[in-house]
This record gives structure tokens, C-alpha cells and sequence, in this order.
């Protein structure tokens, strides 16, 4: 190996380092001693219950794990969003859990916490997979409810979606493991099933205080609401609990005499692990997100026995598209290529950049991927699509259109790995949040925004110094740097993956070798769904 692979592989691995420091200090939630509290009470936390849950041997991948990272500071914080969720598998059977966090104020609901959750629903719901709540939670984190109460996409639309899943027939089965209040108790009995623990858990529209102010009935809160209550008069729940591990064995054993699904019929054959070593991939992404490298040798890391068969491979260079198997499942790959190519007419290309000839190469592909029902996986290290006289002249516009809309009709699943940059368009074109992937999930070397911090710092700069020159304002070379090194720091921190990971545009910041392992699941758990539309381009321009 040479010393550039040397410093590249010294640079990812620290990137990964931070990830997993940062991720350790995530998964404490509220911290020690609101664990220990919690502990005290006699119950398990939520990471704990999904753990006890969920099948030992068998792999888990957690959903929205940074989802309100360093964010609502001026209120203490909201690590994880408030809430555990996790695709793994119960008794053989997948499955997604969704566990409230009580040592995070309470398990309050703010902003982020609604978008979690619906984010979780929404993988239930595109992928018919069965979803397990396990409820924790004081209700609506109150200073913050304007933005949390009466809006589509608010604490009501998850009441709505319990409401759609049940007559798709999706299982829901819920176990309130300690709060459940106000609003949210219509989410257990929204549920197929209810649990209830005995002594901790307890459900009421309002609690003994309210009650009191209310219509001035004094009454405690386990007589109100709690397990007896709910199972032996109210008829609210449907089993009791002696404690958290008796209500999670119940679940399991529910779950165990839960009927076979249809499949989708996605094809798989027995998986082979990459020829060449995965680990290889901290040394092939540069430390700079401007330097070039070959994507084709990521791909050879990711897929089965290394191997994969391009579609037009001598036709717009800049993006591969490829068949090939990814934990024995068949995947059609759509990758940026980063190195700078040339074409048949001697014209060199840049790498990261989608041309004419290699957006019209991939909206065929994805066309193609369609027709033969393989999922589809964008590898996403994309600057943009090509601009300039000679690209607006050949109808990069259109072209662009075209694989926009290819993806954006797709029926096929979608999933998206985000290696390195995720700019502008190109986002779009390749599969970006708003196209609906599955799962989207993020290297710790990516960066998400509109453009680089380099090329963003110097546009505001520019227009930064026109405003204090209009005002009198002489801008020196000291100035100007000083001006051009503020904007870029700040506008550095919006492009990091950690930051769109706060916001749930991307599911998880992963280890590149964790890869494998996301889109698998990911397959297996779009085959619970068997597509039900044919795929339609609609109106395009040829």
C-alpha cells in the first residue's frame, strides 16, 4: 500500500472513532443517574428492553440513532431523540421497536421525537413489517408543544398511521412500561394488542393531579390508571405484567405464533463475502472530499465474491451502473464514479459530476431494475450535474429530468449510501431523502448540503464584503480571510454528517463495513411488501 492509502486509512479511522465515542455518549441518554433512577424503580431502560427483546444471535441495525444530536441545548438536550428504535429480529421474525426513552426528560416528546417515531412507522408501513412499542413516556414536552401539537406531520399523525397500519394489516402490539398519558395512551389501544406492567405502568388522559383541578376528584394515579385497573374493570389492556422481562417474554411469544407473510420475491442465493478485503475501504476515500479515487474499488469491497456486471460500460463514465449481489441478494448499483474520465470522443470528465450521457445511461438502468424487480442501491459521492454553455446546449436540464424521474418513480426499493459528497442536484438524482430511499444511511466521510463549504464560503464572502462596502466599510486581505474563514466554519458544521443525522435526513451514520449487514436487512425487510404498482416514467423529454 502506498503513503496516501496510509494517511487516508490513519484519517477514516479516526473519523470512525469519533463516531463510535460520540455514539457511546448518545446511548447513555439522560446519563448515569437518571439510569440508576430508573433502575431504582425497578425498571430496565429502553436500550435494555430492546436488548432483552430482541434475538441475541442474530444481527440489529438502529434507526435515527443521532436524530436530535446537539440539538434543543437551551432545554437540556434530546440524545436519540428520546427514543430507541431498532430493526432486529423476534423469535426469527423481523421486526421494528420503538422504546421510549424515560431517562431523557421523562420520555417527553419534543419536535424530533414525533419525526422518529414516524420515520419508524413509515419503515413499518413501505416495508409491512410488524412494529412493537414499548411506552414510556411523560407525553408532549410542553415548552416546545407548538411544534410538536397540530401539524400534518405532528404527535397526531402517529394516532392516524396506528389507525392506516391496522387495516393493512400490519401487527402492532404495544407494552406500557411506565407512562402513558394524555394523547399518547390512544397509541397502546390504537395497537392488535396491549401490555401492562404491574406497579410501573399506567395509562390515563390525565393524571391525578389534572384530574383534581379539573373536576376536583381526589384519586391516585395506580387506582386512576394502572395494570389492574386497565385489565380487571377498564378492559383497556389485555395482558398484566409482573415486571419489564415478563412483559417482553409475552411479546416474544405473540410475536412467535405470528403467520408467514407474502414476499415480494426479491432474489437471493447464498451469500459470499467480498473477494477483496473490505477493510481496504478506510484507505481507499481520501481525507479531502476535492481529491479523485475509483469507486469501482469500493464497489469490489461491498458485493459478493468482488464481482459485478456493468451495464454500458464504455458509456457515461461518470456513473457505473452495476448487477451484482450484496449478501447473496441481486442489486442493481448506481455509484458515482470519482476519478476523472475520459470519453470515446477523447473528452475528459470529471469525476463526482453527472453528465448528459451518464444521467440518460442511469435513468435506463434504473428502468431496467424495474422491469426485473432488483432493488436498486445509489452509492452517492456526487458534486452535481455538469454546468456550462456546452452542457446547457446539450440539454443537461433534460437529461437530468429524465433520471429524476426514473427515481422518483421507481417501484422497485431504493437505498442509499452516502460515501462522500452529497451536493445540490445531485443529491436528488441519486437518491436523496426526498426520493423515498428504504433505508439512507451515511459514512462518517460524507457531507450533505447545497455545495461545498469551500465554494458556499466564498459566494457568501462575496456577498458578505459587498454589504459592508456599501456601508463604508474598507475589507483588507486580514479582513477579508478573517471573514472567509467565520463563514466557512460555520457553514462546515451544516455540511457534516452528524448534523443531517440530528435532522433524520439520513437514518444512521454507519462503519463503511457495517454496510453489508444495512442493505441486507434492508432487502429482507422490503421483501415482507410485494410491489403493487407497475413502473411508470409518466411524461418525459427524449
Amino acid at each position: 500500500m502506498d503513503i496516501k492509502f496510509n494517511k487516508n486509512e490513519d484519517h477514516n479511522k479516526l473519523l470512525l472513532s469519533e463516531l463510535h465515542k460520540r455514539f457511546a455518549k448518545v446511548k447513555l441518554g439522560g446519563g448515569q443517574k437518571r439510569i440508576e433512577k430508573h433502575h431504582a424503580k425497578g425498571k430496565l431502560t429502553a436500550r435494555e428492553r430492546i436488548d432483552y427483546l430482541l434475538d441475541s444471535k442474530k444481527e440489529s441495525i438502529e434507526i435515527g440513532g443521532f436524530a436530535g444530536d446537539q440539538m434543543y441545548e437551551e432545554h437540556g438536550g434530546c440524545p436519540s431523540a428520546g427514543v430507541v428504535v431498532k430493526i432486529g429480529y423476534v423469535k426469527g421474525k423481523q421486526c421494528i421497536v420503538v422504546a421510549n426513552d424515560a431517562t431523557v426528560k421523562a420520555g417527553a416528546w419534543f419536535p424530533i421525537t414525533a419525526k422518529k417515531n414516524l420515520r419508524a412507522q413509515e419503515i413499518s408501513i413501505e416495508n409491512r413489517l410488524p412494529i412493537i412499542y414499548l411506552v414510556d413516556s411523560a407525553g408532549v414536552y410542553l415548552p416546545l408543544q407548538d411544534d410538536i401539537f397540530p401539524d400534518k406531520e405532528h404527535f397526531g399523525r402517529i394516532f392516524r398511521n396506528n389507525a392506516v397500519m391496522s387495516s393493512m394489516g400490519i401487527t402492532q402490539i404495544s407494552a406500557v412500561m411506565g407512562s402513558c398519558v394524555a394523547g399518547g395512551a390512544y397509541l397502546p389501544i390504537m395497537s392488535d394488542e396491549a401490555l401492562i406492567v404491574d406497579k410501573t405502568g399506567s395509562i390515563f388522559l390525565a393524571g391525578s393531579y389534572l384530574v383534581k383541578a379539573a373536576i376536583g376528584e381526589s384519586i391516585d394515579n395506580e387506582t386512576l390508571g394502572g395494570a389492574t385497573t386497565h385489565c380487571e374493570i377498564s378492559g383497556v389492556t389485555d395482558y398484566k405484567a409482573k415486571d419489564d422481562k415478563d412483559a417482553l417474554d409475552t411479546i416474544k411469544n405473540i410475536v412467535d405464533k405470528i403467520g408467514d407473510y407474502d414476499k415480494a420475491g426479491f432474489n437471493r442465493l447464498k451469500a459470499v463475502k467480498p473477494k477483496e478485503n473490505p477493510e481496504d475501504l478506510y484507505g481507499l476515500i481520501p481525507r479531502s472530499r476535492a481529491e479523485q479515487y475509483d469507486m469501482y474499488e469500493v464497489i469490489k469491497r461491498l458485493v459478493d465474491n468482488s464481482e459485478y456486471d456493468e451495464y454500458k460500460a464504455g458509456f457515461g463514465k461518470t456513473i457505473i451502473t452495476a448487477y451484482a449481489r450484496i449478501d447473496g441478494w441481486a442489486v442493481g448499483i448506481v455509484a458515482n464514479q470519482r476519478k476523472i474520465v475520459k470519453t470515446t470522443k477523447g473528452e475528459m470528465q470529471f469525476g463526482g459530476v453527472i453528465y448528459s450521457d451518464s444521467a440518460d445511461k442511469a435513468t435506463r438502468f434504473i428502468a431496467n431494475c424495474n422491469q426485473k424487480k432488483i432493488p436498486l442501491l445509489f452509492l452517492q459521492d456526487v458534486s452535481g450535474f455538469m454546468v456550462g454553455s456546452k452542457s446547457e446546449h446539450g440539454g443537461i436540464i433534460k437529461d437530468g429530468a429524465k433520471m429524476v424521474n426514473a427515481v422518483s418513480n421507481s417501484v422497485v426499493p431504493k437505498f442509499t449510501i452516502i460515501i462522500g459528497n452529497s451536493y445540490g442536484a445531485g443529491n436528488y438524482a441519486m437518491c436523496g431523502k426526498a426520493y423515498d430511499p428504504r433505508l439512507i444511511c451515511a459514512w462518517p466521510s460524507a457531507e450533505l448540503a447545497v455545495m461545498s463549504g469551500n465554494s458556499a464560503a466564498k459566494v457568501l464572502l462575496q456577498i458578505e464584503k459587498a454589504s459592508l462596502e456599501k456601508a463604508g466599510e474598507k475589507i483588507t486581505k486580514a479582513k477579508e480571510d478573517e471573514l472567509f474563514n467565520k463563514i466557512k466554519s460555520r457553514y462546515d458544521d451544516q455540511v457534516s454528517p452528524y448534523y443531517a443525522a440530528a435532522r433524520l435526513w439520513t437514518d444512521a451514520i454507519i462503519d463503511p463495513l457495517d454496510t453489508r449487514k444495512w442493505i441486507s436487512m434492508g432487502i429482507e425487510a422490503a421483501n415482507h411488501a410485494p410491489i403493487e404498482k407497475p413502473f411508470n416514467l409518466g411524461v418525459i423529454q427524449v
